[in-house]
C-alpha cells in the first residue's frame, strides 16, 4: 500500500542524497505554519489519482534547506523536487520542466511574473511555481500596546517612531526587548532600501555598502546596544543562519516584530485568542517605507531520475484549483495568475486578526520601492544577504567594530561572486 513518509531531518538528508527509486518522488518540505499538513493532503489525493507514482515528502527544518540543500546539489544529488526561497542562486540545479509538463503555456500565462525569479538570467525556462508570494513587514502586539497606554504609529511612521513607541511599551510591560528581526539579511533589506540602501550596481553586479544601508544598520546596532532590539536573535547563532523571532512575539515577549506574511498562519495558530496583533506594513526611512517581495518556489531539482513523473507532480500541484486550496488553507497569498484575478479567497480561520493582516500586506505591495522590486530576480541577492547578517551579528557580538564590517561585507559578497563564476 502506497503511503507518504514524514522523515526525520537527519535521515531525510541522507535519504534524499541518495535519489529517488524509479517511480518514486522525493519532495524536501520545509514549513513556516500549517503548510506541512496541506501539502501531505493534496500529495496523498496525487497519489490515490496516480497509483504508479509514490511520492515521499521529507519534511526538514528551514536550516537544512538554506545550508544543506547546495551542498548535495553541487554533488549532483538532492531530491526531485523541493521548496526553496534561495531561488535564483541555485537556479543553474533546476529542471527545465517544458517537456515535462501537460501545457506550457498555462505555466508561462499564470505563473510567468514571477518565473524570472526562478530560472538562469536570459532562460525561459519553465522551471517551477511559486507556492506563494511574500512581503516583509511589521506585527504588532495590539493588547500589549493597550495595556501600556501606547498609542501604535500609524501609516508614514518611522523606524523611530516605532522604536520608540515599543520602547515605552517594553518599559511598561516588562517585555526582554522592544522589538526584534529576524536574523537575515533579507529582512534588513527592505529597512537598508528605504534609507536609500543600493545593492545592485550599474553593470548589474554587487555595489558596495552605501550610506543608506550604513544609516539603518548603524541605527540597528545601536538600538541593539540599549538593549531595544533583541539581541539574542542575531548573537545566538553564527555565519548566515537563519534565526526567526517569531516566538518571541508569539510568548509576548515583543511589542512589535519584523518578519513577514508567511508567519500569519503561524502566528494565528500558536496565538489563538491569547492576545490581539495587527500587521503594520514596513515602517518608514528617508526614502520609502519599503518592504521587500519574495516567497517560497516548489522546484524540480535536474538531477532527478524520474523527469515525467516529477512533471505529473508539479502539474497536479499547479492546477489553478489546487493552488487555491493551499492558499486558502495556508493563509499565503497565491502566485496563480488566474486565482489573483478571480479573487474571492475564502481564508479558512474564525481568527478576526487574520484577514486584516493579509489585507495590510496587500496593501503594503504598492510601497514597495523599485530597488527592492528588482531584488527577487537578482542573481546576487543571496550572496549580499548572507554577508550582511554574518558581519552584523559579529558587530552585535562585540566581535567586530561597525566601520570594519563594511569592507568586510564588500570583500565577503567578491570572494562569492568569484567562486561563482
Amino acid at each position: 500500500m502506497r503511503k507518504m513518509k514524514t522523515s526525520l531531518a537527519a535521515l531525510a538528508v541522507g535519504l534524499m542524497a541518495q535519489g529517488a527509486l524509479a517511480g518514486d518522488v522525493r519532495v524536501m518540505w520545509y514549513s513556516d505554519g500549517v503548510e506541512g499538513a496541506v501539502i501531505k493532503d493534496l500529495l496523498d489525493r496525487f497519489m490515490a489519482e496516480n497509483p504508479g507514482i509514490n511520492v515521499i515528502l521529507d519534511e526538514v527544518p528551514y536550516s537544512v534547506v538554506q545550508e544543506q540543500l547546495q551542498v548535495q546539489l553541487e554533488a549532483g544529488q538532492g531530491p526531485d523536487i523541493a521548496r526553496v526561497t534561495n531561488i535564483k542562486a541555485l537556479a543553474d540545479h533546476w529542471l527545465d520542466l517544458t517537456p515535462h509538463v501537460a501545457d506550457p503555456d498555462y505555466w508561462r500565462e499564470n505563473f510567468g511574473a514571477q518565473a524570472d525569479w526562478m530560472r538562469p538570467d536570459g532562460s525561459d525556462a519553465i522551471t517551477g511555481f511559486m507556492t506563494q508570494i511574500t512581503l516583509v513587514g511589521g506585527f504588532a502586539n495590539k493588547t500589549l500596546f493597550e495595556q501600556a497606554g501606547v498609542e501604535m504609529p500609524g501609516k508614514g511612521a518611522t523606524w523611530d517612531d516605532w522604536v520608540e513607541a515599543s520602547a515605552r511599551v517594553m518599559e511598561s510591560q516588562g517585555t526582554v526587548a522592544a522589538f526584534a528581526i529576524d536574523r537575515s539579511g533579507h529582512r534588513i533589506s527592505g529597512p537598508n532600501i528605504s534609507y536609500g540602501g543600493v545593492y545592485i550596481g550599474e553593470d548589474g553586479m554587487p555595489a558596495p555598502v552605501n550610506d543608506g544601508t550604513k544609516d539603518f544598520v548603524g541605527k540597528l546596532v545601536d538600538w541593539t546596544e540599549q538593549g531595544l532590539h533583541l539581541k539574542d536573535v542575531w548573537v545566538s547563532a553564527s555565519g548566515s543562519t537563519y534565526r526567526a523571532a517569531a516566538d518571541d512575539f508569539i510568548n509576548a515577549q515583543l511589542p512589535f516584530y519584523y518578519s513577514g506574511s508567511w508567519q500569519i498562519a503561524n502566528l494565528s495558530t500558536k496565538i489563538g485568542d491569547l492576545f490581539d496583533w495587527v500587521a503594520t506594513g514596513s515602517p518608514c526611512g528617508s526614502a520609502g517605507c519599503s518592504g521587500l517581495q519574495g516567497g517560497a518556489a516548489l522546484v524540480a531539482i535536474k538531477y532527478t531520475q524520474n523527469a515525467e513523473e516529477v512533471g505529473k507532480v508539479m502539474d497536479y500541484l499547479a492546477q489553478e484549483d489546487v493552488v487555491r486550496e493551499f492558499s486558502e488553507r495556508t493563509l499565503f497569498l497565491p502566485g496563480h495568475k488566474g486565482v489573483n484575478t478571480k479573487g474571492g479567497l475564502n481564508w479558512d480561520t474564525q481568527d478576526p486578526n487574520v484577514g486584516a493582516a493579509l489585507d495590510t500586506f496587500v496593501a503594503a505591495a504598492a510601497d514597495v520601492l523599485p530597488e527592492a522590486q528588482r531584488l527577487p530576480a537578482w542573481k546576487w541577492g543571496s550572496a549580499y544577504y548572507g554577508a550582511l547578517v554574518t558581519r552584523i551579528s559579529q558587530v552585535m557580538a562585540g566581535e567586530l567594530a561597525l566601520d570594519e564590517a563594511w569592507a568586510r561585507i564588500d570583500s565577503d559578497i567578491a570572494e562569492q561572486v568569484e567562486a561563482a563564476q
